[in-house]
């Protein structure tokens, strides 16, 4: 039973609650939370952009499903910590338009705050924006980014090649998103945040028609960013799975299920078997929810699940994520459609999932995107879609009454330093953790801590990085030569629950000589002390212990401290 599961009994009252009144969940408070718009969003991006400690959304908005329009702003929405949102555009990002098909943030060069990657469609530049600390941005794409006119629908970060910095994936198709004549690309961070382009080396793909996602999730559990690329085409260029040597070089498994006009793919756990799972909106038969079981933990098997989804109408969907809703430990699922109400979907446990009926406000928008998140700072998770192709085009915020999140973050696996043979080495460690919501760049967590020491002592800690959707990397100093190691990760969410993971150990390479070891049998004990006596007063080297040629107090002192060891 994972830690999710244990709030299993205090949450049912509540959900049953609110099923037995009939009362909706998530509200739309739109009117009282967003400013009025009118602009063609794509899709949302949420961060804590100016480091205030609540979540800030930017909107990609590009006008024109299959030409170019008017060039629009990425809306920048800045949160007063109540959930109510004020547009900072003209402010954050000044003097940037294009027509936006994609919005992701993540801190690019070590800096502590996130910058923003803003892809474009109809062959146009990617722009990076890097962040001053204070939330305001600057377009600084041609120091840092090749120069390469891409359509893009999506594009992400996350660290490929495993040292510890953001790398870049991003869809590629050619003259527009429906294009047939585009490959995707990687881009390779020099650590600064200065990216060059790797695609030839590491990911040797060719064309692929009409990408529409690309996403970066560790699909056999070894602790690097495998790479999922989601299109709107049928086989033979249908959406497909390549696994990463750990190195930033990728390998297409060629076995993921069959699909077609595959919209947006997001990774989960459906069943609580620790893998990850997926789901494509759109992408099954009749534009059903294609639903993708991990079947062996590898990656390298899926079972086709969709009839695990009840009802799976066909219908024009564009995205979904999945979500904790009710606070008991699984994840359940909500569904952005095009001209009709949201659907949300609860979860069994096993994944199986059942549509909970006039739980959000009926609504008729034409929504591209959804993303799910705490905008209020009341431990729920809310609801934010973002509306294109018809209708008002004004995005919408639907504010959840349910239960509060009280269940930890899991600590899904930890990896096991092997001691190198470099003496004073640091050791990497890396950690997947998952929380109550999913997405590209992970949950929103207030804290996750590597704590290391010696002696069963866990006395040190350093601060650990997300890396790219549910992994996160720390970097231990070298230890104590010869010491027996402990460490374990603490992950502690927006709202506080913590949660740690197992203790593992590992023994520091080398093992030199102890000073205070005299006679050199590897013990501190009774026959050194005797040594260190015989000697006092003299400058015969067998009693000294720091090498300045004489034995005395200094030397007594050292062996008395290590007396044992």
């Amino acid at each position: 039973m994972t830690p999710r599961t244990h709030a299993l009994i205090f949450s049912l009252p509540l959900g049953i609650a609110l099923a037995a009144q009939g009362q909706i969940q998530f509200v739309d408070q739109t009117a009282t939370r967003f400013p009025v718009q009118a602009e063609y969003t794509n899709q949302i991006a949420v961060a804590d952009i100016d480091g205030d400690g609540d979540l800030d959304i930017c909107f990609a908005n590009g006008q024109g499903y299959s030409s170019l329009g008017t060039l629009l702003k990425p809306r920048i929405y800045i949160n007063d910590g109540t959930g109510i949102f004020s547009d900072q555009t003209d402010v954050r990002v000044a003097g940037i338009t294009g027509c936006f098909r994609s919005a992701e943030f993540g801190d690019i060069d070590g800096d502590g705050d996130v910058d923003l990657l803003l892809g474009q469609d109809y062959s146009r530049q990617i722009l990076l924006l890097s962040n001053n600390g204070a939330g305001v941005f600057t377009n600084e794409s041609a120091g840092r980014i090749p120069t390469l006119n891409t359509s893009t629908s999506r594009a992400t970060f996350g660290d490929i090649d495993g040292d510890g910095d953001l790398d870049i994936a991003l869809c590629n198709s050619g003259t527009s998103r429906f294009g047939t004549t585009g490959q995707p690309r990687l881009y390779l961070n020099d650590g600064t945040g200065r990216f060059a382009d790797v695609t030839a080396a590491r990911l040797p793909t060719g064309n692929i028609s009409e990408q529409l996602d690309v996403l970066f999730f560790d699909a056999d559990g070894d602790f690097d960013l495998d790479l999922f690329v989601g299109t709107r085409a049928s086989a033979p260029s249908q959406s497909r799975l390549w696994l990463n040597n750990g190195a930033g070089v990728f390998t297409n498994t060629g076995n993921f299920l069959s699909d077609a006009t595959a919209y947006a793919y997001d990774a989960g756990d459906i069943d609580g078997d620790g893998d990850l799972d997926l789901i494509g909106t759109n992408a099954g038969p009749s534009s059903q929810e294609l639903l993708a079981r991990n079947a062996n933990g590898l990656g390298t098997s899926w079972t086709n699940v969709s009839s695990s989804i009840s009802p799976n109408p066909s219908s024009d969907d564009n995205d979904t994520k999945f979500f904790d809703m009710d606070n008991d430990g699984d994840l359940d699922l909500v569904v952005a459609t095009l001209g009709a109400t949201k659907r949300i979907y609860r979860n069994n446990g096993t994944g199986s999932f059942t549509q909970a009926t006039n739980i959000i406000t009926a609504s008729t928008d034409a929504s591209l995107d959804v993303k799910v998140a705490d905008f209020d700072g009341d431990g729920r998770y809310d609801i934010v879609t973002g509306q294109g192709e018809s209708g008002a085009f004004q995005n919408r915020i639907y504010m959840n009454n349910g239960p509060v999140d009280t269940l930890p973050p899991v600590t899904v696996r930890t990896e096991q330093v092997i001691a190198g043979t470099v003496a004073g080495a640091a050791h990497p460690v890396r950690v997947e953790l998952r929380d109550a919501y999913t997405s590209h760049m992970g949950f929103h967590a207030r804290s996750v801590t590597l704590r290391f020491g010696v002696g069963g002592v866990l006395s040190q800690s350093t601060a650990m990085k997300l890396t790219g959707n549910c992994l996160w990397r720390g970097v231990m100093p070298a230890q104590t030569a010869g010491a027996l190691v402990s460490y374990s990760v603490r992950s502690v969410d927006a709202f506080g629950n913590s949660g740690d993971g197992p203790v593992l150990t590992f023994t520091e390479f080398g093992t030199p000589p102890i000073p205070a070891d005299l006679n050199g049998d590897g013990h501190v004990d009774g026959v050194d002390l005797s040594i260190v006596l015989a000697a006092f007063g003299s400058s015969t080297s067998g009693g000294d212990t720091n090498g300045d040629g004489f034995v005395d107090g200094l030397d007594l002192a050292t062996v008395l401290a290590a007396f044992g060891l």
